[in-house]
Order: structure tokens, then sequence, then C-alpha cells
């Protein structure tokens, strides 16, 4: 009598890139599309906070220079090599900007709706030049791109992300997708309440049904990756300066001559994660909190975000058949 003994077929790792926090950085997202070739990646994924927070007008005078107030400073521009200097300069920054005449100005500056409305306008053009530049950059090497939004983010923003023509940039905000053909990622944007009351926040009892809700969805929690932008609470990867919310602008509390650290991640994330015990959270939201740590079995990250400077902070993770078998922060 004879045995046939037959091996399992050994599964590829998977590669995957994450980051967070662009805040409107055009530097920093080409380097983020970039990232899924030069790393050598399946798959790149965006956390959230990908809308900038600023606009801001650069007014032309009647002698042809023009003239722009950036972070509390006039900028005087003569010449126009001075212009593109500062354009590639609010680029990085992540602030939007319109060349307009003196009249456009003070029309604008009197009517506060079509600020917003303007705001919003050139926040939607990037993200769309945005969508159209990683399919161009994309296209044919088999790297998919996950994006979602943050609590700085505005819906009607987002909205533009959703296409049904993209092969390789997909909105994946409030979805279950397959990063490959094993592993399943929940995807939520909305934070808990911060001092700034950004767009997109709500309670830790509305975050936690949010998250119920999408959990449900998930097959095999196993291999299951959980993308939230909130980091779960006390994890190391919330760490930051607790602040006074009565001061406006908020200011960080001293105690002792030593400013008083916190978690300020989410209660309602933390308890998801160990409820269901998912293979790998992505988190972000706290820039100065780069951090790994182990809830559970759960691997969970958050890289940080240093985009005001043009620096892609992220994270590539390797993982196969549920097991996150490394990691490692990058930065450039």
């Amino acid at each position: 009598m004879s045995f046939l003994f037959s091996k399992k077929p050994k599964k590829n790792p998977t590669r995957l890139f994450f980051a967070t926090d662009l805040h409107g950085s055009e530097r920093t997202f080409r380097k983020f599309i970039n990232a899924g070739k030069f790393y050598d990646v399946n798959v790149i994924v965006m956390g959230g906070d990908i809308q900038g927070k600023l606009m801001i007008p650069i007014i032309k005078e009647s002698n042809g220079h023009h003239r722009a107030t950036v972070q509390g400073r006039v900028e005087h521009l003569e010449t126009e090599e001075e212009l593109k200097s500062l354009m590639g300069k609010l680029d990085i920054l992540g602030f939007y900007y319109k060349v307009m005449e003196e009249d456009e100005f003070r029309t604008l500056q009197a009517n506060p709706a079509d600020v917003e409305a303007l705001f919003n306008e050139l926040a939607k053009q990037k993200l769309m030049n945005w969508v159209n530049l990683a399919e161009e950059r994309l296209n044919g090497t088999g790297i998919k791109c996950f994006v979602t939004g943050g609590n700085d983010d505005e819906w009607e923003v987002l909205n533009v992300m959703k296409r049904e023509d993209t092969k390789s940039f997909f909105a994946c905000e409030n979805e279950m997708v397959y990063v490959d053909d094993d592993h399943p990622m929940i995807s939520i944007g909305i934070s808990t309440p911060t001092p700034w009351k950004t767009p997109r926040e709500t309670s830790e009892e509305e975050l936690g049904k949010m998250i119920e809700e999408m959990a449900a969805k998930v097959p095999n929690m196993n291999k299951a990756i959980f993308n939230f932008h909130d980091p779960p609470k006390d994890s190391t990867l919330d760490t930051c300066p607790m602040l006074d919310w009565d001061k406006d602008p908020p200011a960080q509390i001293v105690r002792g001559g030593q400013v008083v650290l916190h978690g300020a991640g989410s209660s309602a994330v933390r308890e998801a994660i160990e409820k269901y015990k998912p293979m790998l959270g992505l988190h972000g939201h706290i820039h100065e909190s780069q951090s790994v740590a182990k809830i559970g079995r759960t691997t969970c990250i958050n890289p940080g975000s240093e985009y005001a400077e043009g620096v892609l902070r992220g994270c590539l993770v390797t993982f196969v058949d549920g097991e996150v078998q490394g990691y490692q922060m990058t930065s450039g």
C-alpha cells in the first residue's frame, strides 16, 4: 500500500505601505504614490486627513507685483520666479491658493460663504488631480491604492474620490475591501471630539456603533485589517500634550514646568480591537505619536506625520495568511 502526501502550496506574503495625515501636501502625496514602486509593495493605503487646512489669496497688484499673507507674514513678490517659488512652498505646506485681483479679494473677504465655497472647490480640484495622478502612475503596476478620509476632511470634498472608472485608486471609507485575495480591510475616518471641532467628529458611543456595523461585514477577523483614523486609547499611538479646550486656540497644559501628556485616542476603537482581534490596525490622527503597539494579537501602527516639511512618514508591513511577519517604519 502506498500513501501520497502533498504539501499545501506556500502563499506569497503581501507587502503593504501605509501613510496618513498628508493634509493637502502635494510633495508628500507624490511621494506616497511613488512609494509603491520604491518599496516594492502590493498595496498602498492612505489613512485619512488628506484635505488641506488653509487657503491663501495671492493678490495681483496694480503694478504687476503680487502679495500674499502666509503664516502671519506678508510676502511681496516682484517677479514670476518669486511667485512660482511661493506656490511651491504653499504646495508643500498643503495650503490652497488662488491668484486674484484686488477687487475680487475685497468682495470675497466680505462674504464668508463665498470663501468656504472657493475653499471646497480648490480642495476638490486638488483631490481630483491626485486621483488622476494615482491612476497614471500606478497604471500597469498591479499596485492597489486605497484611500480614506479623516476627521479634518469634508464629505463634499471626499465624494470626488468615488469614481467607478478607476483601476488602481479606490476610495474605501465605510467599505469592506480586500487588499489581496485573503485579507479584508474596513475603514472609518471619523474621530471622537477634538478641541478644534473639525468637520467629522462624533461621540465614542456613535463611533462604537459605526465600528460594529462595519465589523459585521468582515467574514474572517483573523485576517482583517482595521483602517481606523482614530488610534486606540492609551496605546502609545495616541500620546500627545493635554490641551485646555477653554482657550482659543487650545493651549498645552503645563504642571510643574512639564507639559502634561495623555492618550487622546478612542476607547471605542480600543474596545473593538480587543473584542475582534484583527490581524492589523492602521491608525493616524496624532501626528507626533509614531509608534507600533500590540493589543492582544493585533499589531497596531501609527506612522506619524511630518507633511508640512514635505516628509513622508510611513510603515511597511508584510503579512501572509492572517499573520504579520514584520514591519518597518520609513521616512523620506
